[in-house]
């Protein structure tokens, strides 16, 4: 039997006005559309704002159903939206706030499996990687310099 050590690495900023000017703002898109999220079941609202390389920003906020789960997460709508919108532009940022409605979630909320795996698809096809911003409400924030970083046994179109 053989053992392999896998490790990732993030950046730990303590509050947005850590965060370069350029990332606070699309934190600050992120914040504001979290609060537009349609969540009547979880009470858990999210929102996601994605920078392209066009300077475009893209944004998200989670929407759910009473039929579960079509619903989509914020992360989703903001990169499946990038994507029809504007095919041949790539994903530079992402910034994510999330939050609950029975207690303030004080810490950084990664995107769940789904959307890790649905950025991974952009990722791979830009062959570029996202830097990831992702908090709660309040409180740190913490940065990824790639999807890969948070996925690093990742499935894709090579094992198809």
């Amino acid at each position: 039997m053989n053992k392999i050590t896998i490790t990732t690495n993030f950046d730990v900023f303590e509050s947005i006005q850590e965060l370069p000017t350029d990332i606070q703002n699309l934190m600050q898109d992120a914040v504001a559309i979290r609060k537009t999220a349609y969540a009547p079941y979880s009470n858990f609202k999210v929102g996601a704002a994605i920078l392209l390389d066009n300077g475009k920003i893209i944004l998200g906020s989670n929407q759910e159903n009473a039929a579960y789960p079509s619903g989509l997460c914020a992360e989703r709508v903001a990169v499946f939206q990038a994507g029809a919108i504007f095919p041949e532009a790539k994903i530079l940022k992402m910034a994510i706030s999330a939050a609950s409605g029975s207690s303030t979630t004080d810490a950084p909320i990664p995107p769940c499996g789904s959307c890790r795996q649905s950025i991974a698809e952009y990722e791979i096809k830009q062959n570029t990687p996202i830097e990831i911003y992702f908090m709660g409400e309040i409180g740190s924030i913490y940065k990824s310099d790639s999807l890969k970083n948070l996925l690093p046994l990742l499935f894709d179109k090579k094992f198809l």
